[in-house]
Parts: structure tokens; C-alpha cells; sequence
């Protein structure tokens, strides 16, 4: 009778994952949209956002000029960052630091 020694090697520790790069999207002031407007907007696009949430940003943005919406992966952040921008609100993306 023989005996065979099967060598198994693990695939989960040789792979080392990076989490992947997170992107912050901005909103940026404006005189054009009401901030009742800005508001249900960021609550339509942003899901689970709530209206407490929604008016601290857009007070954020009105006060200081920008403010953060979300942090994300590069593909959410650019979906977030154009819906904003084709319901008229200025928006942008920045990596996360």
C-alpha cells in the first residue's frame, strides 16, 4: 500500500486585496436653485438620505460653498455627481484622502 501526500495550497493568502479608492462628491453653492429644491434633490438622489441630512449639506454648501454629499467608489460617485448636476445643482468629485 503506497500513500500519496496531496499539497494543498490556500489562494485566499496569497491574494492580498486593496479596498478600492473612495471618492467624495461635492456640492457647490449657487444663486439660481431654492434651497427647499436643493434639498428634495439631494433626498431623491442620495437614497436613505434624510431631510435633517439633506439641510445640513445644503446649509454646508450655502455657508462655506461646498460641502461633502457622500463618500464612494469612483463608479456611485459618478452617478451621484451627475444626477445632481441634471437637476441643475453644481456638483464635482474628488478622491478621498
Amino acid at each position: 500500500m503506497t500513500t500519496e501526500v496531496i499539497e494543498k495550497r490556500s489562494t485566499s493568502s496569497a491574494t492580498v486585496r486593496k479596498p478600492a479608492p473612495r471618492y467624495r462628491v461635492l456640492l457647490h453653492n449657487d444663486d439660481f436653485n431654492s434651497m427647499e429644491y436643493v434639498v428634495q434633490t439631494l433626498m431623491q438622489t442620495v437614497a436613505g438620505m434624510t431631510q435633517p441630512q439633506a439641510v445640513d449639506i445644503m446649509m454646508e454648501a450655502h455657508t462655506n460653498g461646498t460641502a461633502l454629499v457622500i463618500t464612494c467608489a469612483l463608479e456611485h460617485a459618478e452617478f451621484y455627481c451627475e444626477t445632481l448636476k441634471n437637476h441643475g445643482l453644481t456638483s464635482s468629485i474628488e478622491p478621498d484622502e
